[in-house]
């Protein structure tokens, strides 16, 4: 087996392809080990100690380090961690919570709203951001105010420039096709 590795804009994060599918569909983030307990493979990482995120993709695996390690230090013994859990041939999730937008029932002409900004999400903005080993998800939609609010997971969670891509990038194509948006706000 072999895994390739790709730097992430956030230093914090390196993805890690290994080749096969990880998730196939939807994303999963683990925020702490105690979150970490319902995958086998993400509780052997945060069993490394040094690992504070773990994601899961279609077909990468995102790992965040604390800031007090290097790289150079953690990232064999993360390549080591995923090769045996996928020559183990155990399952990568032993439960099926948390894995994508919020499920809300909205009604009217802001179930609407919230169907195209969802559906833009999924077509062009989870694509290119995926590609950098991350993901952004709907949280809420506000039709007083016009403000969505997404959360960002993977190595767009704490990345130094996830506000510019928030801001520029997604809140403006939001608002150009989904009138109604006024703004987006990121949520923890």
């Amino acid at each position: 087996m072999f895994i390739q590795t790709e730097p992430t804009p956030n230093p914090a994060v390196l993805k890690f392809l290994p080749g096969r599918d990880v998730l196939g569909e939807g994303a999963r983030e683990f925020r702490d080990a105690d979150e970490g307990a319902s995958s086998p493979l993400a509780k052997a990482l945060f069993d490394l100690g040094d690992v504070t995120r773990v994601f899961f993709g279609g077909d990468f695996i995102t790992v965040t380090k604390s800031e007090d390690i290097d790289w150079s230090h953690l990232k064999a013994p993360v390549l080591a961690a995923i090769m045996d859990h996928f020559t183990s041939g155990a399952p990568i999730l032993t439960d099926d919570d948390g894995a994508g937008h919020d499920t809300t029932v909205y009604e009217g002409d802001t179930a609407q709203v919230v169907a195209e900004i969802k559906d833009l999400l999924d077509s062009r903005i989870r694509p290119a951001v995926a590609q950098d080993g991350g993901d952004i998800v709907f949280s809420r939609f506000e039709p007083d105010t016009g403000v969505v609010y997404l959360h960002m997971r993977g190595a767009c969670s704490g990345c130094p420039s996830s506000s510019a891509t928030l801001k520029a990038g997604v809140e403006n194509m939001l608002k150009h096709y989904v009138p109604e948006v006024t703004r987006v706000e990121q949520t923890l």
